[in-house]
């Protein structure tokens, strides 16, 4: 099972927008996938059609009981082929209560080692923060993806970011690879947007991916109706831009 988390301690660059249209592209084409909701705000969740306060069984029992299995805890989502661990608000307490636990940080990875041959693929959407919950994404996961808004403040907190997966590869991970920069938000019209896509071009070269996700208002509605962008607007830009992502990624 590859597993590639999306993360970014920023909030607002669209980091579950990638996790779930990518999850569904690949589910769509057929791949088995797990999508793993690690953020207490539990967008992930909604946009799969889930209802965070009525939800027994989260992501948080997998880290908090020992005896918890993701396969026990998955549910089906709205699109076949996808399976959602979901999340609520609880998760927002787990690092307090995860901190006196030896090995902490490889809570999440021993989890989806018992599952590892149920799923093709499996996506961790992160918390917006570099906290204990995106440190066990980051020593669970074999890649990284880095959504990128394309305005100069979402700049600013990359290179920590990348700071923190270099000291994961090397300390708990050593197979962490970083798979690419994602720009979102992406408006070709603006001379703004354009500069920061030449500047990310130039300074990170191949590891800024060909795909970019411009800004799509159907994008934008399909959380709303609690869907991914693949089964609200199939046709739209945003749909067959995340498409072209899961091919370019392979």
């Amino acid at each position: 099972m590859r597993t590639v988390a999306i993360a970014n301690q920023k909030g607002g660059c669209g980091k579950t927008t990638t996790a779930v249209n990518l999850a569904t592209a690949y589910a769509v084409s057929g791949k088995k996938v797990l999508l793993i909701d690690l953020d207490p705000q539990s967008h992930a969740t909604i946009g799969l059609g889930q209802d965070p306060e009525n939800l027994e069984d989260t992501v948080y029992h997998l880290l908090i009981d020992p005896s918890a299995s993701a396969s026990m805890l998955a549910i089906n989502s709205n699109v076949d082929g996808l399976h959602l661990l979901p999340s609520n608000i609880l998760l927002s307490g787990i690092e307090f209560e995860l901190a006196s636990l030896d090995g902490r940080e490889y809570v999440l990875s021993n989890k989806l080692g018992e599952v590892n041959g149920s799923y093709d693929l499996c996506f961790i959407d992160c918390s917006p923060s570099l906290s204990l919950l995106t440190l066990n994404a980051l020593v669970a996961s074999n890649d990284v993806i880095i959504p990128v808004q394309t305005h100069y403040y979402a700049l600013e907190g990359l290179r920590q970011l990348l700071e923190t997966i270099d000291i994961v590869k090397k300390r708990y991970n050593q197979d962490l690879d970083i798979l690419g920069i994602l720009l979102t938000f992406v408006e070709s019209r603006t001379k703004l947007s354009r500069q920061v896509q030449r500047q990310m071009r130039e300074f990170f070269g191949d590891l800024v991916f060909d795909t970019v996700i411009h800004k799509d208002v159907r994008l934008a509605e399909a959380p709303s109706a609690h869907e991914p962008v693949y089964t609200y607007a199939p046709d739209c830009k945003g749909a067959v831009e995340h498409k072209i992502l899961a091919e370019e990624i392979g």
